[in-house]
């Protein structure tokens, strides 16, 4: 009897559904923690604000240093290109054995020297923390949080390790050649192979004991605002080697250097980062991580432990966003709703939920269409009752509150998504479909009516002169409903299951609580939801 307890306590806000207790709200629907909202809601935007003073201190020193510091940039740049080019001379673009010999052993140390040179002609000061492991104690390095592409300083002071970088980046003159220099681990986007050879080169050059240089990775594979560390890709981790991990900060009162999604451009930053006096950046080597045997077969083990621990020594929190949080972002934009609408933390939403990135990318188009016309993305009651083309009844306001996870009076995208799945969908099987088809089939001649479509509605949701007339037609392709008609809206629209299986199962429950001496024929004669033969509903409903 505890479903129909949690269904009665669902349904005690329908008007006149109360078993002696006036008033009764249900209790609040148990909220998974792990569908908690996290603790950072958007991670890829940085807004820096800059008062007067500072507009100006920037502008004056501009003047001076921002010539002088692209002028050093580009000289540097261009003393590191015959080197580089003596490094790769006569190897492909995507190497099969590991740079040895002399010519790498006269460029390293000069190309090293030119990346510090680099980074403290554009204003950077460095500081340097803990020690750096030698390529067998530790073949891969993993450096977090991501922000920014002055994150680069990490290869610097890491000696050069190679990195993952795309094929396009090689391509491009004077930085490509230097790209080459550090003997990448190149991703084709074109390739639909890609991701398994990268990662198959990856699991290559950590495992060759010392042969290859080590490989500094990304595990976020996106730049957020270092307020947190978002989910970490296993591709660093499938080898199963030790890992260093690399702990970067920015310790300046003016951030000129974040680079998100939403926030300054790449011009923009340099030009800024360019004309402040210094800009302090602090890089720090952790202790290598080794494996142990669970996670040397689960890298997503292993991941989440690395993770762990780089967040506790940063002091800041983690949540599950992913690169396909930017890729909704952007597709929210692109629907004119505010970006940040997109993020769901993708890794947990679709880890839990069993969604791909094309089932939630379709879900935001249907939120888009709900929410077009609210201020700020979300979904209040009104709009929530235009989409289903019902009232605001009490019901409608149940059903409401249980996709408000966080009770604040509206739905945002990552509450419509959780929603859908949690409470809708899972009530949308065939067997219900085909039993809230009965339901509406008053007179059993296997269609619908408006009437018995009206007479039903009125009766759920407790508003005696409901006009549904609207969306019987978006239902029907005629006059009436047949069931295959009804099987595709509901399969279509999952949100007014949750409506029929709330109702019936408060039938089913009111009927089973009434009093042996009570006979159930009247309530159900009296709410028009079956046949005239009265025990025969009673066992289907049972049955149901």
């Amino acid at each position: 009897m505890s479903q129909c307890a949690e269904a009665a306590a669902v349904a005690a806000t329908v008007p006149g559904a109360g078993m002696g207790k006036a008033g009764l709200r249900p209790p609040m629907v148990p909220r998974q923690a792990s569908f908690f909202p996290p603790p950072v809601p958007n991670p890829f935007v940085q807004q820096t604000r800059m008062g007067a003073a500072r507009r100006l201190q920037i502008l004056f020193l501009g003047i001076i240093l921002l010539p002088i510091r692209a002028l050093l940039v580009a000289l540097i740049i261009l003393l590191a290109w015959p080197f580089a080019t003596i490094s790769t001379a006569c190897c492909p673009e995507k190497l099969t054995h590991p740079i040895t010999g002399w010519r790498r052993e006269i460029t390293q140390p000069v190309l090293k020297f030119l990346g510090h040179a680099l980074f403290f002609s554009m204003g950077f000061i460095v500081t340097m923390k803990g020690k750096v492991a030698r390529p067998m104690e530790a073949p891969v390095f993993v450096a977090a949080p991501h922000s920014t592409f002055f994150d680069g300083i990490a290869c610097v002071a890491a000696g050069l390790p190679s990195i993952v970088s795309r094929n396009e980046n090689v391509q491009v003159p004077l930085i490509g050649r230097l790209l080459r220099a550090l003997q990448p681990v190149l991703v084709s986007r074109v390739d639909p192979d890609s991701r398994k050879n990268t990662i198959n080169e990856i699991v290559r050059r950590a495992t060759s004991g010392g042969q290859w240089p080590q490989i500094l990775v990304f595990p976020e594979g996106t730049c957020t605002n270092r307020s947190c560390l978002i989910t970490f890709k296993p591709g660093a981790f499938i080898p199963g080697v030790p890992v260093q991990p690399i702990l970067l900060r920015y310790p300046n009162k003016l951030d000129t250097v974040t680079w998100t999604w939403q926030g300054y451009t790449f011009i923009q930053l340099c030009m800024l980062t360019f004309c402040q006096p210094f800009t302090k950046v602090e890089v720090e080597f952790m202790p290598v991580q080794k494996p142990n045997d669970e996670e040397k077969s689960d890298p997503v083990l292993f991941a989440g432990r690395v993770r762990n621990l780089m967040a506790e020594a940063l002091g800041i929190p983690i949540t599950d966003h992913t690169y396909e949080d930017c890729r909704l972002m952007i597709s929210a934009g692109q629907l004119t709703l505010p970006m940040e609408a997109g993020l769901v933390e993708f890794t947990k939403i679709s880890r839990k939920l069993k969604l791909d990135w094309d089932g939630i990318r379709k879900q935001l188009d249907e939120y888009a269409i709900i929410a077009s016309s609210s201020k700020g993305g979300r979904i209040g009651i009104e709009e929530f009752a235009e989409y289903l083309k019902l009232p605001v009844s009490d019901v409608l306001r149940q059903l409401f509150a249980l996709f408000d996870r966080n009770h604040d009076g509206s739905i945002d995208f990552r509450e419509y998504v959780i929603g859908l799945a949690v409470l809708c969908n899972p009530a949308n099987t065939e067997d219900i479909i085909q039993v809230a088809f009965k339901l509406f089939d008053v007179d059993e001649d296997g269609y619908i009516t408006e009437e018995e479509f009206t007479t039903i509605l009125q009766a759920a949701l407790g508003v005696p002169d409901l006009d549904v007339s609207g969306l019987f037609k978006e239902i029907a392709q005629g006059d009436s409903v047949s069931y295959e008609e009804f099987k595709s809206f509901a399969l279509k629209h999952p949100e007014y299951a949750k409506i029929f299986t709330t109702y019936l199962d408060f039938q089913t429950c009111h009927v089973f609580s009434l009093p042996d001496e009570v006979q159930p024929a009247p309530l159900v004669a009296s709410n028009k939801v079956s046949p005239e033969n009265h025990d025969e509903s009673t066992s289907d409903k049972k049955d149901d």
